[in-house]
């Protein structure tokens, strides 16, 4: 999962990031304000964002809606010490606020698991397949299917995400640190060595060409 995070300082983001990965597998970007959070999401895709308040509301409107009409799926959540504002927020469609957030990043890492607990997962378990998330480890009717570095984590993006198309620029956006420098081509390989793999053990396929959309995990 790629999540911006905007005015957080770099310090806090590492410990935020700590947290998180007790959660998920996740790669963290951090936007000094609300100007270079655009610069981050024209380019980028985002299954969360995290906002810290700076008390501009015209702004904060604008990017929420800018956010939301590129991908609705997008949660967003703010950050604030106004405790009266909250109300204000959900009205511009955020889908959480969290009150006297500074000291407690524990608690926004508990919160972002709430808002997307449907993305959680340490194992994926369905029939004799089980994707062992935390280790790496793919096993079937007790056979073992080795998949290392992006290969799994490709494979594992797709699973949590079951019956979801992504298209390759979403799947790249989401696993590489620097998207901006990977091809399509790259995606095309990895997907074409998952197949390889599980189809020699299972007999059959699991990840799904759409045509002209991308991929989904199906079982």
């Amino acid at each position: 999962m790629r999540i911006l995070t905007v005015g957080f300082s770099d310090e806090y983001v590492k410990e935020l990031e700590k947290e998180l990965g007790k959660y998920f597998i996740c790669i963290v970007d951090n936007a000094k304000d609300m100007y270079d959070a655009t610069n981050f999401t024209d380019f980028r895709h985002y299954e969360l964002v995290i906002i810290v308040d700076e008390g501009i509301k015209f702004s904060l409107e604008r990017y929420v809606n800018e956010v939301k009409k590129k991908k609705s799926e997008t949660k967003i959540i703010i950050l604030t010490e106004n405790i009266k504002a909250q109300s204000e927020f959900f009205d511009l469609g955020v889908d959480d606020v969290i009150y006297h957030h500074c000291d407690h990043p524990d608690l926004i890492a508990a919160r972002v698991l709430a808002n997307m607990r449907h993305l959680f997962g340490t194992h994926v378990h369905i029939e004799k397949l089980v994707i062992d998330i935390a280790n790496k480890k793919i096993e079937y009717d007790e056979k073992i299917v080795s998949l290392n570095g992006k290969t799994f984590d490709i494979l594992a993006y797709l699973a949590l995400r079951k019956q979801r198309v992504f298209s390759k620029d979403e799947i790249i956006n989401a696993l590489w640190e620097e998207p901006e420098y990977v091809s399509d081509n790259t995606v095309e390989v990895a997907i074409n060595q998952i197949r390889k793999r599980l189809k020699s053990i299972l007999g059959f396929q699991v990840i799904h060409t759409v045509r002209r959309r991308g991929y989904k995990f199906s079982y």
